[in-house]
Order: C-alpha cells, then structure tokens, then sequence
C-alpha cells in the first residue's frame, strides 16, 4: 500500500510540473528565470553564474570598498576602466544595476516606439520591460530546423527598436557580428544583449567595439564569469546622447560603491586575460558534454552551443525534468521562452565530473520516463 502512495504521489508531482505553466499569466512566464528551478540540496545547472572562488584581485578591491561607504558612489573610475576595456570614451559607457537593469531603462526611454521587435527565443526581460512599458512588441520566432540561426531578411524594416542576444540565451547560438550588425538602421534603436559574450573565447561575434554602428545599444555584464549575481553590476555602451536619454531614466547613485569597485576590476587587462583563458576552459568542458550528450536517446542538441549552457530537446522534457529534480539536479525548463515548449531544457555547462554524473541521471531519467509511458 505504501509503494502504491508513493507511485501515486511521484505521478502526481510530475503531473503539476507538466500542467503549472498553464496556471502562470503571461507576465509570470515572462519572469520566470532560472533560479526559481535552484533549491538547496540540488545541483544547478538551471542559473548560468560561474560559482568558482573569487580571485583576490576582485575579492581584495570590494571587501577595500566597505570601508568607504559613507561616501555617495561616483562611477567616474569605473567608467572609465569600462570604456579602455573596449576602447570606447567613458562618454559611451552606463553603468547599471545589473544588465538586467538596461531592459526598464530601454523602455522607458522608448515608449514612444511604434514597431518594438524582440527576436526570439531569447532571455525574455526586454519582452517583459517592454510590456510593462505599455509596448505590445512583435515577435520573430527563429526556428529550430534552422539552428536558431538569424535571418536577417526576416526582420521588418519598419521596426523601430530591435531586441537580440548574442549569444543568445537559452539556445546558446552566437550569431556573426556583421548579421547583427547589419539589422542597424537610421530612425532604429538595436539593443544587442551580450551577456554572455565573455564566455566565447576571443568574444568573436562582440559588437562592444563597435562605434560606428548607428543607433546600437551594446549591453554587457560581469555576472557570468566572475559570479557576481549578488551584486548587481553591469553596463551599457551606445552613443553618448543615447547614453544621456538613459541616465535620465536611472535613479540617483543606481551603482552601489561595492559594484563599482568589481566594475574596474573586472575590466582590467589581468581580468579581461583570465577571463578568456575560463571561456576556453568552458569550451573544452562544453565538448566533453556534448559528446556525453551524442549517445543519449531521445535527446538532441540545439543548434551550434557557444556559450556556458546547452539547450536540449529532450522526449517527455516535462516528466524528465521532474524525475532530475529527484535525482538531485535542477535544469531550467524551456516552455517559458516564446517559441519553446515543454521538451525544452536548459543546461548550464560545469566540469567534467558534474556533466558525467548529470547525463548518467538523465538516461534513468529518460528510461523511467519511457517505460512508464509504455
């Protein structure tokens, strides 16, 4: 009798994590993000953050900073070490409360938009900003069969604000600069997330450079690689006058002085050395999944990864996904990002030794699953 309870409560538990998008309104979709699938006891792969330990050249330069906070922050500095970062003017740099922070700022200071496009699927905040902003954005859905790559040709000319990542989150494709770079128009805003862009070795696909784009927003952030999720740090670069109609949408000292001690250092030539050192470590720790991941049935890999997590299309994503939860592991589910449906899982790359013990619970995962359904 006990055996038959407990089936029945496990049935019922991957039953409610199958039907409860059904019961989330579009904005709760919207904001839905992977640390709502963490929980203590589980291993994440759901959250994109890097969890090594933090190098004393960040770590020494915020503890140094709480001895000084009872001065407002000024951002000067970190500007400052931003702009010789990509070698723009501290004019073309905003600092910000992470880059998160840049989606609200965006679409307030483009209400006034009457075509917003957001390409998708991708992270889904500059969706959300918008609609909370009063826009009804238009949607361009890349396809799966085309490996979520960009089409160009696909996009309106009469949109006036155009939303990408690159590399884009959750499919984890980097689109070549000059197909991005190529969607600017006069009269257009491009908001390029690049959040993602140190984990690529060389940021290959980065348009951070790039001042001669007209009407580009570059946003960026430190979180990935140096896991300061905590702390809310991030940037922008575009023009300086689209830096100004920003700014003013930001409130007084936005910047805490703690985060604008990681924004210099972050962006000094020994982080910017170590950080691509850690993206090719991330590839080669990307390849030993993806080759753990080619003998396992009923899941395929999207696309051509080149970030810090996989997206997978997993048969019965919805029950699977329930029976890693009781394995120990969480993945971020896929159903939430427009164009994506319940056999959709996100998961973040990590060592060797996490992915080999991760795709041993995903094929019990996955034969439970089938047998069941048989």
């Amino acid at each position: 009798m006990g055996m038959i309870a407990e089936s029945l409560d496990e049935l019922g538990r991957l039953s409610s994590a199958a039907a409860d998008l059904e019961w989330m309104s579009e904005a709760e979709r919207l904001r839905f993000h992977g640390d709502a699938e963490a929980s203590d006891g589980l291993v994440d792969l759901a959250v994109n953050v890097r969890t090594a330990p933090m190098p004393p050249w960040l770590a020494e330069p915020i503890a140094a900073s709480l001895g000084d906070l009872a001065r407002y922050p000024d951002p000067t500095a970190a500007c400052a070490a931003v702009a010789a970062r990509h070698g723009r003017s501290p004019e073309e740099v905003l600092l910000i409360a992470g880059a998160a922070q840049a989606f609200p700022l965006i679409a307030q200071a483009y209400a006034h938009a009457r075509r917003p496009l957001v390409i998708h699927p991708q992270f889904t905040e500059p969706e959300a900003a918008l609609r909370a902003a009063g826009l009804r954005p238009e949607h361009l859905i890349l396809a799966d069969a085309d490996g979520f790559r960009l089409d160009t040709a696909a996009v309106s000319a009469e949109a006036d604000l155009v939303m990408i990542g690159n590399p884009t989150n959750p499919t984890s494709v980097a689109h070549p600069a000059a197909n991005v770079a190529s969607l600017a128009r006069p009269g257009r805003l491009l908001v390029v997330d690049e959040a993602f862009a140190d984990t690529v070795p060389g940021e290959r696909e980065s348009l951070a450079g790039r001042d001669d784009v007209p009407g580009l927003v570059v946003i960026r952030s430190f979180t990935k690689t140096w896991g300061l999720a905590g702390l809310r740090v991030g940037y922008l670069l575009a023009a300086p006058e689209t830096v100004r109609q920003l700014a003013d949408h930001q409130p007084l000292w936005p910047v805490s002085m703690p985060a604008l001690a990681a924004a210099v250092a972050c962006s000094s030539p020994e982080a910017v050395k170590a950080e691509e050192q850690i993206a090719y470590e991330l590839a080669a720790h990307r390849d030993h999944l993806l080759r753990l991941l080619d003998d396992v049935p009923e899941v395929t890999v999207a696309a051509s990864p080149a970030s810090s997590f996989v997206l997978l299309r997993v048969a019965h994503g919805a029950d699977v996904r329930g029976r890693l939860r009781s394995r120990g592991y969480a993945v971020r589910r896929g159903d939430t990002f427009p164009g994506l449906g319940a056999d959709w899982v996100r998961v973040a790359v990590r060592e060797p030794s996490i992915s080999d013990a991760f795709v041993a619970a995903l094929r019990e995962s996955l034969a439970e699953t089938i047998e069941r359904a048989d």
